[in-house]
Parts: C-alpha cells; structure tokens; sequence
C-alpha cells in the first residue's frame, strides 16, 4: 500500500464571492500543486482529494483529458474510479492500485470534514464583487 502525503503548504483559492446578497462558487484552480492529501501511483501521476465546492474533490494531479472529472468523496471508489479513469497517462497504474488510492483519500477527506475545530484551508473563501 502506498502512503498518503499531506501537503503542509497547501493555499486555499478565493473561489467564493458574495455577490449582493447571493454567494456564488467557481472551479477552484486545480492542479498537480493543488491538493491536501495524495497517494504517488506512478512517475508523475497521484491520486489527490482537494476542497471544490465546499467538499472534497478526487481525482488525478496529472489530467489531460478533462480536468472536471472529480467527483467528491462521498461517491463509492469504483464511482470515483469510472468517472477519472479517462486521465489516467501509464498503463504501469492499475485499476486496484487507483481504487486502493481513491479508498485512502476517502478515508482522510472523511476525517478532515469531519473536524470540529476551525481550519484556514476548510473556510471558504469570500471575495465581495
């Protein structure tokens, strides 16, 4: 089993604005830097788990397809897996060393939703326009 990597040095984007009265949300800056936890796969590939939207999106760092496939955490690993398997670069990345990724990045993006205390990187980020 590969280990998770948590990024100490992760910035959140300023992807909520208040517009008047209304909040408005857009696609975060995704990236291969934008992430809080990953699982290496292979080369430069990993699977990552990262705030979008108030949740946390997985997918892979690397994604030259589409980078709009990231389904939240809360989907089932093979749910996840269908939806990023596109992005997908190197046959040497098996199906089951993605779904055993996509299951610890579950694992911790349960455990950091569920925290209690007050994180920088779990507040939104409110721009007034």
């Amino acid at each position: 089993m590969k280990p998770v990597e948590f990024n100490t040095r992760f910035k959140p984007a300023d992807d909520t604005f208040v517009i008047g009265k209304s909040l408005a949300m857009i696609t975060p800056p995704v990236g291969q830097d934008y992430w809080l936890f990953r699982v290496k796969l292979f080369k430069d590939q990993a699977i990552i788990g990262f705030p979008k939207f108030g949740t946390i999106g997985i997918g892979f760092a690397i994604e030259d397809e589409d980078w709009n496939t990231n389904p939240p955490y809360g989907y089932s690993p093979e749910q996840i897996y269908s939806h990023i398997k596109a992005n997908k670069k190197y046959d040497e990345i098996s199906k089951d060393a993605c779904i055993e990724a996509i299951k610890l990045v579950i694992k911790h993006s349960k455990a950091f939703m569920s925290k209690d205390e007050p994180k920088p990187h779990r507040k939104l980020n409110r721009v007034a326009c």
